[in-house]
């Protein structure tokens, strides 16, 4: 255990480092321009100590069991050359991850008329064929940008034929899905298959299948739309709390961190059981191994329940106040840069948004540096919380900002590396999670209510917006790299011209 202390305290640093500014901005906001109550304040500083403690066991647990645990799978399958073996097995994996995150459970709350079952598994399905999409393109290198300009003009052609209500929460569920449980698996995956390739594209093509799983949720939701023809939400803003003492406070999150534990038990027990059989059957990894993994596992679980529990018990209510308040107020256009600034910050706070950024420097040996990534994802989401606070102030449709975003990031792929395009369209997926979710979705509905609009149409799309604008981000990180090598091009080749003159005289 002593070796894992240094690595612990590295793990809460990057924690504190991540919430602490959100704290920050809370706490200025709390004291000056958006009063809130005591019980909500407290709540939220409570809920934020938990929601470090679970990153810090969370980002420690994904790195020791749901990282190996997905190269070793993903490497395995492919291993077998059998393409029938790995369709299957690659379905059956979408099905049981999606099925295993935490959000989708809340989605399948907030869809008006559609029962919660049959949105689960019909999001659950839709995983499972894309991820059998992204396995097949990278066992058969199809261009990740072609799958993608396919897949978004058949979304984008559906969305117009359900009703505006349905369109934000239908995009909102591609980012929901792709959450903390999701995200470290299916990348490790990508990263196993690529493992086995021999060619110069395979570290490339490991990323991407976020970007397709991340489609399946769109039109399994607009295909169940067209089916129910919802005709009003049936979403509630979330309900202020009223606390008497510290001991009613700590009874509110007791109460709620058992349900979080039966939660997130359920949720790892279809990953556990399918890796188990795995090890029995195929991978027999030795006992040490296996047991750096059970110990992941472990803290995996640990992490999750105390960071569900924060961000749902402490965030949720005190997004909500803070977003009724300001809304409320004469300083309501206030909400837009203080949107901005939140959305910059919080998403650091992104359980899977480590992942990834470590995993992309690793994969392209320090050429996109994480911190790099950090940058990029930040202004990326400070844009889109901005522009989501313009829609809740305006009622805006979604439309207007999805339809030229996706058009640019998808023309944007035609001009960068394919590694950037794939990257981007990852990151789309893991920027939005359970913090936007549970903080800045809230905050949406409690402006949204202040101002009097429609809380499926212009409250939700939050988490769209937030995943459509690192497309553009990254992407754009992608043209800036692309600028720099032409540059450092023509310095050598100058130099060279030079250097043989020189030699020639």
């Amino acid at each position: 255990m002593k070796l894992l202390n240094p690595k612990m305290q590295h793990k809460f640093s990057e924690a504190l480092a991540a919430v602490l500014p959100i704290v920050a901005i809370v706490l200025v906001l709390s004291f000056s321009f958006a009063p809130i109550t005591p019980s909500v304040l407290l709540s939220f500083l409570f809920g934020a100590v938990m929601v470090m403690v679970g990153m810090m066991f969370f980002t420690l647990g994904a790195e020791m069991s749901m990282t190996p645990m997905g190269e070793k799978v993903g490497s395995r399958m492919t291993q077998s050359k059998k393409v029938w073996l790995i369709v299957v097995l690659s379905f059956v994996l979408g099905v049981i991850i999606t099925v295993s995150e935490p959000d989708l459970q809340v989605l399948a709350q907030l869809v008006p008329s559609i029962p919660n079952t049959m949105l689960i598994l019909a999001v659950a399905v839709g995983v499972g064929m894309f991820l059998v999409v992204a396995i097949v393109r990278m066992l058969l290198n199809i261009p990740l940008r072609t799958l993608l300009v396919v897949f978004y003009i058949i979304s984008f052609g559906l969305l117009f034929l359900v009703v505006p209500d349905f369109r934000a929460i239908a995009f909102d569920s591609g980012g929901v899905t792709t959450g903390p449980m999701t995200v470290p698996f299916i990348m490790a995956l990508g990263v196993g298959i690529a493992a086995i390739r021999d060619d110069k594209n395979a570290a490339d093509d490991s990323f991407g299948l976020v970007a397709l799983c991340s489609i399946g949720p769109i039109l399994a939701v607009l295909v169940l739309g067209l089916i129910f023809h919802p005709s009003k939400s049936n979403v509630q803003p979330i309900v202020d709390l009223q606390l008497n003492d510290t001991v009613d406070l700590w009874n509110m999150f007791s109460h709620e961190i058992p349900h979080y534990m039966k939660e997130i038990a359920i949720s790892l027990l279809p990953i556990i059981v399918f890796f188990g059989l795995f090890q029995v059957f195929s991978l027999k990894l030795r006992k040490k191994t296996l047991g750096k993994i059970v110990i992941g596992l472990v803290y995996t679980y640990i992490g999750l329940v105390l960071f569900l529990t924060g961000a749902n018990v402490g965030f949720m209510p005190a997004g909500t106040y803070l977003g009724n308040v300001l809304a409320s107020s004469a300083y309501r256009y206030l909400l837009i840069p203080i949107g901005a600034l939140i959305g910059f910050f919080i998403v650091k706070a992104e359980p899977a948004v480590y992942v990834l950024n470590h995993q992309v420097e690793e994969i392209t040996d320090g050429a996109i540096s994480a911190k790099a990534m950090g940058i990029s994802l930040s202004v990326g989401v400070a844009v889109s919380v901005a522009l989501a606070m313009i829609r809740v102030l305006t009622g805006i449709s979604i439309l207007w900002f999805l339809i030229p975003g996706y058009a640019i990031a998808l023309g944007l792929s035609y001009v960068v590396p394919k590694i950037f395009t794939a990257i981007a369209f990852d990151s789309g997926g893991v920027a939005s999670g359970p913090m936007t979710a549970t903080f800045l979705l809230p905050l949406a509905q409690g402006a949204c209510v202040a101002v009097g609009g429609n809380l499926a149409s212009d409250a939700f799309g939050v988490v769209a917006m937030v995943a459509m604008t690192p497309l553009i981000t990254i992407q754009i990180m992608g043209v800036i790299h692309v600028i720099k090598n032409r540059k450092q091009e023509r310095v050598s080749l100058v130099s060279g011209e030079l250097d043989w003159a020189i030699i020639e005289l």
